[in-house]
């Protein structure tokens, strides 16, 4: 088949590249809220007499936002290709925080869960199509670099949700924390104003002349669409390509690594408070290794980042899943809380910055002509574990067994992501 590509060469206009990843960023940290602040008012929500909720009930709450984001992803990438990356990234943030406004005013859990579902569908769209507006409008030898600064907006945005749930849950509970959660509704405005459509996007759908205006007015380097010609894989011959005798190996490699990235990252942040209240501490300590397990993990997002250029991302990421993996397992034995404080902190690198090189990983590793489908069903089995990690913490919790329990079982999960990294191929075929 025929088809047109265009290319933008450099961007020469920093300041361009600046508000792109602004707004990028700032995204990424509303949908960070968003997603920790389940965890961050969990304690209180399970002690709220008004619903009575159980663990396995308060599990299922944290999925619902799961379950919409795992259907947001493919909602909204095909959309941004037909309506535009800056709408839709627009309307994802107005999405996901009107629903925390009608979450927060929820009279029902049934209410609760369906205002999260709807929520998730924003959440969904947020991150691929930050992606794809941070790496186009970013310099090549930066794109990367760029990419892991737009992305530390997640673990922040988590850390946020747990500093605003210590200072308000004592006097407003868990609906003034909520409430916080649609403040972004006021900052749609300034955010179109500054963030420019992709370029991309315009020449796909054959509008030139708007591209090269939008290009120059941006002062960006900007090729006319040249014609190649290309094969377009059928679906069965991408599921040909992605299973055969070459790939297969490092297909359920990744699967297997980035469902249980997914498993840790969300029951940790759904459970953790919970867990360590369990564990004998007040409400304020208990939200305070949230707010260390995501700071660590932003972090050492950037930190991993660099050394992964340098040594890796195959070792680099496996080293670090088995070094969260240790610092979760210890917290099975009885320590201080600064040294708690300090194996969480571990676990935030271990847990949140790998599997986040590892995805990155992904798209380098398969074809250009089954890159985009591959990394995208293997966002997909992510998704998937990270629906059911807030329920196997869910139940977990339902047992009634110690705390230790919890420890040494997303300890074991995330040695089995450990393990699958290590049995990549060596490099890509």
């Amino acid at each position: 088949m025929t088809i047109q590509t265009s290319e933008i060469t450099s961007v020469s206009s920093k300041r361009t590249t600046f508000k792109v990843m602004l707004v990028c960023w700032m995204s990424i940290l509303f949908e960070g809220y968003d997603v920790g602040v389940m965890g961050a008012v969990l304690p209180t929500l399970s002690e709220y007499r008004e619903w009575n909720l159980s663990p396995i009930q308060l599990g299922a709450l944290s999925s619902y936002t799961l379950v919409g984001m795992f259907f947001g992803a493919f909602i909204i990438g095909t959309l941004s290709e037909l309506y535009g990356r800056r709408r839709m990234l627009l309307i994802c943030v107005t999405l996901f925080s009107s629903t925390m406004l009608a979450t927060a005013l929820a009279p029902t859990p049934w209410f609760f869960g369906l205002m999260r579902f709807i929520g998730g569908i924003g959440l969904g769209g947020v991150i691929p199509v930050a992606a794809a507006l941070t790496i186009e409008y970013s310099p090549t030898e930066k794109r990367s670099f760029n990419y892991a600064i737009m992305y530390s907006g997640y673990s922040l945005g988590i850390l946020c949700a747990a500093l605003v749930a210590i200072w308000l849950l004592g006097q407003f509970g868990w609906r003034g924390v909520m409430i916080v959660g649609s403040l972004p509704l006021l900052l749609i405005w300034p955010m179109s104003r500054l963030l420019p459509e992709s370029i991309e996007y315009l020449s796909n759908r054959g509008l030139h002349d708007k591209a090269k205006k939008l290009a120059q007015k941006l002062e960006i380097t900007y090729h006319e669409p040249v014609k190649l010609e290309q094969k377009r894989h059928s679906l069965k011959e991408v599921v040909a390509i992605i299973f055969s005798k070459d790939y297969l190996r490092a297909t359920c490699c990744f699967w297997v690594a980035l469902f249980c990235g997914g498993f840790i990252v969300y029951g940790l942040n759904t459970w953790l408070p919970s867990i360590m209240r369990k564990e004998g501490y007040d409400l304020g300590s208990s939200l305070t290794f949230l707010v260390v397990f995501s700071l660590s993990s932003a972090i050492g997002g950037l930190f991993l980042g660099k050394v992964a250029d340098k040594c890796g991302a195959r070792g680099t990421v496996a080293f670090f899943f088995m070094l969260g993996a240790l610092g979760i397992g210890l917290m099975v034995f009885k320590q201080s809380i600064y040294m708690n404080y300090l194996l969480v902190g571990i676990a935030g690198i271990g847990c949140i910055s790998a599997p986040l090189i590892l995805t990155g990983y992904v798209a380098h590793f398969y074809p250009s002509s089954v890159r985009a489908s591959a990394t995208g069903w293997t966002m997909s089995i992510s998704r998937i574990g990270a629906m059911s990690g807030p329920m196997f913490g869910a139940y977990i919790a339902s047992l009634g067994v110690a705390s230790s329990w919890n420890f040494a079982a997303f300890s074991a999960v995330t040695v089995i992501g450990g393990i699958a990294v290590m049995l990549l191929p060596n490099k890509r075929l």
